[in-house]
């Protein structure tokens, strides 16, 4: 199947927007019924309840929860969402530190032009420094 760069632009923006409207049921619609999303090689969520899990645990943790699509490119068969999160800590448990983290996710769009799967993949050692020290230390 191609994919057509123009709607997954499209796509990708009402992604990153679902991302940022603090309703976890939103992010999982953009997947299958038992579409997955991994995150840096980790135990995949699987069916949208468990995506709106995950999705949840991020817009808890971050109630100023934004993320931007940068690009999105085609993979032969496959798409890459490149995006950037930025939010504030605040969450129970959190520091109050401010997060500036890029990444991507690599997805498989299945044939109803939803995602069947999705890696997704940052830096997960500089996430942890953000957390203890913000954004903009170093």
């Amino acid at each position: 199947m191609r994919l057509d760069l123009t709607r997954l632009q499209d796509f990708g923006t009402r992604y990153a927007a679902a991302w940022c409207s603090q309703d976890p049921d939103s992010v999982a619609a953009f997947y299958s019924p038992a579409g997955s999303l991994a995150i840096n090689g980790g135990t995949a969520s699987v069916g949208r309840a468990a995506i709106a899990a995950a999705a949840r645990s991020f817009m808890t943790d971050f109630p100023d929860l934004c993320v931007v699509m940068d690009k999105v490119l085609t993979r032969g068969e496959c798409a890459e969402f490149h995006w950037t999160l930025t939010g504030t800590n605040t969450g129970p448990g959190g520091k109050g530190q401010r997060v500036r983290i890029s990444g991507f996710e690599l997805w498989e769009i299945g044939g109803d032009g939803l995602i069947d799967a999705s890696q997704g993949s940052f830096d997960a050692a500089e996430y942890q420094r953000q957390l203890e020290h913000g954004a903009d230390e170093r």
